[in-house]
């Protein structure tokens, strides 16, 4: 295959401002870098946090966006040849793999790490040159972007961009809470990473119930996988609890050591979760937002339990994910929808909106 000698996509000039299509030379990769051919990227709220919120990108603009990426790797720098014409999913976060918080078991803190469309151009093109470190190979052989991954599926090598932040980051926060069969998960915000995050716990066999404002969301709760569905509006954080607890109980759950996903990435999201804690509860902060939320935070005391926050998903963890899409476990295609690059403006548009509770493919 002749390599291509620049590569087209649509960068962010400045806050605010309309994307603008750029082209990109290729320049030669470095040692254990590679050249991805994009077959999908998504869109996330982050990105919407660069363009719109006044977040700032750590590489100076102009900057393509996107960490959501899947494609074919088509070149490789010096000691990354073994990758040339793997099916790839890209980690939305890239650590070194060897500074010492890595080699500790702190990947997700690593100083080195690169979060393509943030430290480096990312996957709204063509192509995107990022570190083979971490690259997760898929393990079906697919020469095309379009081609099943499984027989008689819809799911394509496009539908797994999504991977690489909708469903990995809430897949490593459900695995450092210790979600097990018969464990209570709560999941505030059933948006892209909501919905896969109940997805997650149903597939380990939770008990998962969802809460949403949004009466669209709430009623498509059932096919996240979720048993129980609530609008807290209007109700005081002991009756929503009240509520839980007597489902959870009459399904064989129990009363506390619950398990809460904040993944809403909105004020009024943190403070319900945060009224949702119980005794030997453990609440996880998925989702992202700038505002600023007023908490007791003698409640972790009261309660004895814990809150931790979830950066992204480290790359080991993404063999395993790949697994449970590929065995129908957690279902892409249902919850993704594909568009084309050149139509990102009008996808951006729908995403600000609310016009679409699919999580968005971007496919050049």
């Amino acid at each position: 295959m002749e390599l291509p000698r620049s590569s087209y996509g649509y960068e962010l000039v400045a806050p605010g401002a309309p994307l603008r299509k750029t082209e990109r030379s290729l320049p030669a990769l470095a040692r254990g870098e590679v050249l991805v051919e994009v077959a999908g990227c998504g869109i996330c709220h982050t990105d919407l946090g660069f363009l719109d919120h006044g977040v700032r990108t750590r590489h100076a603009l102009p900057l393509i966006l996107g960490h959501e990426i899947s494609g074919f790797v088509r070149a490789a720098g010096p000691g990354a040849e073994s990758w040339i014409g793997a099916p790839v999913v890209v980690p939305a976060v890239i650590p070194c793999g060897t500074c010492r918080d890595c080699t500790e078991g702190f990947p997700m803190i690593c100083k080195r790490q690169v979060f393509p469309g943030n430290d480096c151009d990312g996957g709204w093109a063509s192509h995107v040159i990022i570190p083979s470190a971490g690259l997760c190979r898929v393990p079906v052989n697919v020469e095309s972007a379009d081609a099943p991954l499984i027989p008689g599926s819809a799911l394509t090598l496009r539908h797994l961009a999504v991977i690489a932040d909708a469903v990995s980051t809430p897949y490593q926060a459900i695995e450092r809470a210790g979600v097990e069969a018969g464990s209570v998960v709560i999941v505030v915000g059933l948006g892209g990473v909501g919905g896969y995050a109940a997805q997650i716990a149903r597939s380990r066999g939770a008990l998962v119930v969802g809460i949403d404002v949004s009466a669209h969301k709430l009623a498509a709760a059932e096919s996240f996988g979720c048993g129980l569905a609530i609008d807290p509006s209007g109700l005081a954080p002991k009756a929503l609890k009240a509520q839980i607890a007597a489902w959870a109980v009459a399904n064989g759950g129990r009363d506390n050591r619950w398990v809460i996903l904040e993944c809403s990435g909105a004020a009024a999201g943190q403070r319900t979760a945060w009224g949702l804690l119980v005794h030997g509860a453990t609440l996880m902060v998925v989702g992202f937002t700038l505002d600023v939320t007023e908490l007791r935070l003698a409640n972790l005391m009261a309660f004895d339990a814990r809150a931790l926050g979830n950066w992204g998903c480290a790359p080991a963890l993404y063999p395993d994910i790949v697994r449970l899409v590929l065995a129908g476990r957690i279902d892409l295609v249902t919850h993704t929808e594909l568009r084309p690059l050149d139509g990102v403006a009008a996808a951006l548009d729908d995403v600000r909106a609310h016009r679409t509770d699919r999580r968005l493919v971007l496919v050049p």
